[in-house]
């Protein structure tokens, strides 16, 4: 992959929040970014120059939009692979199609992650009647049916107790493609976050402690102890063999619990992640540059956290509105994403501290 210097221009696909800090880094460090999104606008408008409006399936779109760019990068992974092979036949494309079409798949993620010897939760693929009485036989109960693709927040799952409860769960999520999996008996939530560059070169991240509220993370928090601590190389041993056997340019995280049975790999997003925004305070160099940083072609920058504690903590629905008393903390790093509509279960901020000693001291 060639090096695009500053002064180029970055494709996004999608504006959302992550496509607007994407967009404030690659600003940072001189490039200019052209969202492409269904929509008219988005978080990232406020922040990059320019804005494409058009379908992820249309192709004609797609190439115009690719024809307007350097390199292209995206901020979600359900976004259908198919038609951006029109973008990456005329551009480069950051992380690779492979990396998207696995990740955004929850039936291949899974095969894809035990082929490198990762332990998922014991799991089965459901894409008939027959295969879901199979699995819902070989799994028991507790159990959950996830949808195999664009899901996302807990969006598109559905939790039972006995097996004969999996043709309602099924039904409940609309008899789509899906994985059922065993619930598994955890201590912790994690995230393994890391760049790579096209020469290979990898960076990582200190894992932070993940806390979530009905399926969406609440908070991240480090340093991580307990089973995070004694599991953390493992996963990281893991996340770096997924990058190297996807080829992966740009930021990959790994999701997993920390339990009893070691690190259990949950899922994982071939992009910048809700686990990784610490790093924007809490780091020498967050997320979001390292990605940038990687899709251009750039050396990687240092992931040393920079605070003895960092806490991230999501601003979900109207938890955005206490902004005034946020910032009357010396201490909070507050970040708001410019979304007009504030609605339960939505990501409308972070705010994030870094403390200079684990005693609470200002940094």
């Amino acid at each position: 992959m060639r090096t695009i210097p500053p002064g180029a221009t970055i494709g996004i696909l999608g504006g959302g929040q992550l496509g607007r800090m994407l967009a404030s880094a690659a600003a940072q460090l001189g490039y200019r970014c052209h969202i492409y999104a269904p929509e008219a606008s988005g978080p990232a408008a406020d922040v990059a120059p320019l804005w494409t409006r058009g379908g992820y399936d249309d192709v004609a779109a797609l190439a115009r939009f690719a024809a307007a760019v350097d390199v292209v990068t995206y901020e979600f992974e359900n976004v259908d692979a198919g038609p951006l092979e029109a973008i990456a036949a005329l551009v480069p494309v950051a992380p690779s199609l492979k990396a998207l079409r696995i990740a955004q798949d929850r039936i291949a993620e899974k095969s894809f992650v035990e082929g490198l010897g990762g332990r998922p939760a014991p799991w089965r693929p459901v894409r008939s009647a027959a295969e879901l009485a199979a699995a819902a036989a070989a799994i028991g109960g507790p159990a959950i049916l996830k949808t195999a693709r664009f899901g996302y927040d807990g969006k598109g799952q559905c939790r039972f107790r006995t097996p004969d409860q999996a043709l309602a769960a099924w039904d409940e999520i609309g008899r789509q493609d899906a994985v059922m999996e065993a619930m598994v008996a955890f201590d912790q939530e994690y995230s393994v976050v890391l760049a790579r560059g096209a020469d290979g070169a990898a960076v990582i991240w200190d894992s932070p402690d993940n806390v979530h509220e009905d399926g969406i993370l609440a908070r991240s928090t480090l340093p991580a102890g307990g089973l995070i601590a004694a599991q953390q190389a493992e996963a990281q041993a893991l996340a770096l063999r997924t990058a190297q056997a996807l080829d992966h340019v740009g930021v990959l995280t790994l999701e997993f619990f920390a339990g009893a049975d070691g690190p259990v790999f949950n899922e994982m997003a071939p992009r910048v992640h809700n686990s990784g925004h610490w790093t924007i305070e809490g780091a020498v160099t967050s997320q979001f540059e390292n990605h940038i940083r990687a899709v251009c072609g750039l050396p990687l920058g240092s992931t040393a956290r920079v605070g003895a504690r960092v806490e991230m903590t999501n601003l979900i629905g109207d938890a955005a509105a206490g902004w005034a008393e946020i910032l009357a903390d010396p201490d909070a790093h507050l970040h708001l994403y410019g979304k007009h509509e504030s609605r339960p279960g939505r990501k409308m901020g972070h705010v994030t501290r870094v403390r200079r000693s684990e005693f609470g001291d200002r940094k």
